[in-house]
């Protein structure tokens, strides 16, 4: 009996065709799914960004209270508002401990923003009294919702966030510098105590000067006082 090889390749590849199917349709899937997601969520993506974070002093001290100005732009399509905005910072005390503190907007939300345009907000803090000095960072977070007009409802949007150096200045630096002003403070009493004294030492010299200059004259006039006296007197 003769084989056809040709028989045997054909037989072969139908025999595999459903796992060549299954091969084709994971790539198709594969490919396919990323674009759907793009095609269902095209507006999710940048819809609110943080562009600014600014902190009302450059450097604070143990203790002290400060706050932070945060702005946020309306990237999206449509009004999107915001409806919670944080500053949350991982801390060090000076024995070492690490602490983490979340601090809250005091403005009034949710709060609109209308498509293209940005909005300030404020974020209060308090630094605690033992915190250890340097650079820490806050960690900002926005909350957003988007408006859909289709639905006419809030759907969820993403967390805008921003990074936010922070010193905080060794309490032995402003003990430093009180020492320093204080001392700045006492050199210029004493220059101007040098300054009265200088003054004072000359209106000495100079009533010493005229009270010696003054003598003189007194003795010169009592001595032609008495010249004059002991003249004789002409013979008759």
């Amino acid at each position: 009996m003769i084989h056809n090889p040709f028989s045997f390749s054909i037989a072969w590849n139908y025999a595999n065709l459903p796992r060549i199917e299954t091969r084709m349709r994971k790539k198709l899937l594969f490919i396919l799914i990323p674009i759907l997601c793009l095609m269902v969520f095209p507006s999710a993506a940048n819809a609110a960004t943080i562009t600014s974070c600014t902190l009302n002093k450059e450097k604070y001290n143990q203790g002290q209270v400060g706050y932070i100005k945060v702005e946020i732009f309306n990237d999206d399509d449509d009004k999107i508002r915001v409806v919670e905005l944080t500053a949350r910072m991982e801390y060090y005390y000076s024995d070492g401990n690490v602490y983490l503190q979340t601090f809250y907007t005091n403005a009034t939300l949710p709060s609109e923003i209308e498509q293209g345009q940005s909005d300030k907000f404020s974020v209060p803090f308090s630094l605690p009294t033992n915190i250890a000095p340097g650079y820490t960072d806050f960690y900002v977070r926005a909350r957003t919702e988007t408006w859909n007009r289709n639905s006419e409802a809030w759907l969820g949007s993403e967390y805008p966030y921003y990074y936010q150096k922070i010193y905080i200045e060794s309490p032995y630096k402003e003990e430093l510098d009180n020492l320093q002003f204080t001392n700045y403070q006492l050199q210029e009493e004493l220059a101007e105590l040098q300054a009265i004294n200088n003054g004072t030492t000359t209106v000495m010299y100079f009533l010493a000067a005229t009270t010696i200059i003054f003598a003189v004259i007194m003795m010169f006039v009592i001595f032609l006082n008495r010249r004059t006296r002991v003249l004789p007197q002409p013979a008759p």
